[in-house]
């Protein structure tokens, strides 16, 4: 019986299972960036980051109030205590509590608590531009794969076409063979040119897969569905004229200066590590605060004046023995084992080192811009090249094409221009790719990425 229910409970997993993976989702650009962004682990921690340096901003203005604080206290004592009565010392057990509230008031501390304020503030402000430069890598990453997706797609089609074409000529190839019109040779050849564009189509589908599961796990979604990724139009005149068209490198490189995520962190960082510095010399200066207090207190020892009995609570705790203290102090630094002038030095070199990032940061901004501005336009050259190759290409293989039907070209002559053909195709496919890529990669350095207006248009 046990064995029956393990086959059948195995069944109905087998059944889900296979149910689920023959589920099939489409997806666009604009839903894979929402995914992303909505599932990325690093870009919850960047939130959870801000988070916390908002909740840092609301105890930094809290140190502004004073602060109180109360404590109670209860005890029984036993031991020998002199009685005046009986002019002896008698073993006595007392009770006895006591309570009090106080108020504390920095009244001057060398400005730390509006230092410290802003500090956090100017931290606040980086963190949310960590946070921007999060989304934005990840819309830039998430771009990026379903690009190298859909070029895959493209490949796969061209090597299909290829195929077929080859199956056609192949076809051809045998019916001449067979009435004696071509040499056997002939067949021979175009069969084993056949399973080489079989091989080729079968390569460009494992690398689909494959990339398909790499766009998968960035999206963090379950991998057991089967999804199809849909295919925007592309303009490669608008992408060439707009990488064509005289675009002033100083005054990209200015924008990308403006707009990056990450050169504003990092100017907001020094802007609160000068914060930083100021608050550690400001340490230096002496402080004045204020305080306030009430307590009481009962014992059961206390005697009433009047009766010489013991004295009631209320009459102790709220009246007798109720007390009452306000003062102020002032306190200097003097010497304190150089501590704080550590701290100085150490503050300096901080925002010493936070000055040499940014200025780094600015030299890579820079180095990238110019780098991507060339490329972008060194590939639509090549996109234009690869386009007239193309055009020539197929122009040569139609015409080996008749040629050989009339049987004034060899076998050889018309695969190698279906070869010439099918790789100006494939170099067709890669400098469009390339030049959608790059400029993607542009607008990404240049501080440009968003998901509302991210598209291959």
């Amino acid at each position: 019986m046990k064995k029956y229910f393990l086959l059948a409970a195995i069944g109905v997993l087998f059944i889900s299972t296979s149910s689920q993976a023959q589920q099939k989702r489409v997806i666009t650009l604009q839903e894979a960036i929402d995914l992303a962004l909505e599932n990325n682990y690093q870009l919850k921690q960047a939130e959870n980051n801000l988070n916390l340096a908002e909740t840092r901003i609301l105890s930094e203005k809290a140190d502004f109030l004073p602060s109180i604080t109360s404590s109670a206290n209860y005890s029984r004592q036993t031991g020998q205590q002199f009685v005046q009565e009986t002019l002896s010392f008698t073993d006595v057990t007392s009770t006895g509590g006591s309570g009090r509230v106080s108020i504390n008031l920095p009244i001057f501390n060398g400005f730390d608590n509006i230092l410290t304020l802003r500090s956090s503030q100017a931290s606040k402000l980086s963190s949310e531009e960590t946070l921007q430069r999060a989304k934005e890598n990840i819309i830039f990453n998430t771009a990026t794969r379903y690009l190298t997706v859909l070029r895959n797609i493209q490949q796969l089609e061209d090597a299909r076409e290829n195929l077929e074409t080859s199956k056609k000529v192949l076809e051809q190839t045998k019916a001449q063979v067979e009435v004696g019109s071509r040499p056997s040779v002939d067949l021979y050849n175009q069969e084993a040119q056949v399973a080489n564009n079989e091989f080729t189509v079968t390569d460009q589908e494992n690398q689909l897969r494959s990339n398909k599961l790499i766009l998968v796990r960035t999206l963090q979604i379950d991998p057991l569905i089967e999804y199809d990724f849909v295919v925007p139009s592309f303009d490669p005149e608008s992408a060439k004229n707009s990488a064509s068209s005289s675009q002033n490198i100083r005054s990209l490189v200015e924008q990308a200066l403006l707009n990056r995520s990450d050169v504003r962190s990092s100017e907001f960082d020094i802007k609160s590590l000068k914060y930083q510095l100021r608050l550690t010399k400001a340490r230096l200066l002496p402080s004045l605060n204020g305080s306030a207090g009430l307590s009481s207190s009962y014992s059961d020892q206390a005697r009433d004046p009047i009766t010489g009995g013991t004295a009631s609570f209320n009459d102790q705790f709220f009246d007798q023995r109720v007390n009452k203290s306000i003062g102020i102090s002032l306190n200097f630094p003097i010497f304190n084992n150089w501590n704080r002038m550590t701290q100085i030095e150490s503050a300096k070199v901080s925002l010493k080192n936070a000055e040499l990032g940014l200025e780094n940061t600015k030299l890579q901004v820079i180095q990238e811009v110019t780098q991507a501005l060339n490329d972008y336009r060194s590939f639509a050259a090549q996109l234009e090249a690869a386009e007239k190759s193309l055009v020539a290409s197929q122009k040569a293989f139609e015409t080996q094409q008749e040629r050989y039907n009339v049987g004034a070209s060899t076998l050889i002559e018309l695969s190698q221009a279906q070869t010439t053909y099918f790789n100006a195709q494939s170099s067709r496919t890669t400098a469009l790719y390339n030049l959608i890529f790059q400029e993607k990669l542009l607008d990404y350095f240049l501080g440009k990425i968003s998901k509302e207006d991210i598209s291959f248009d």
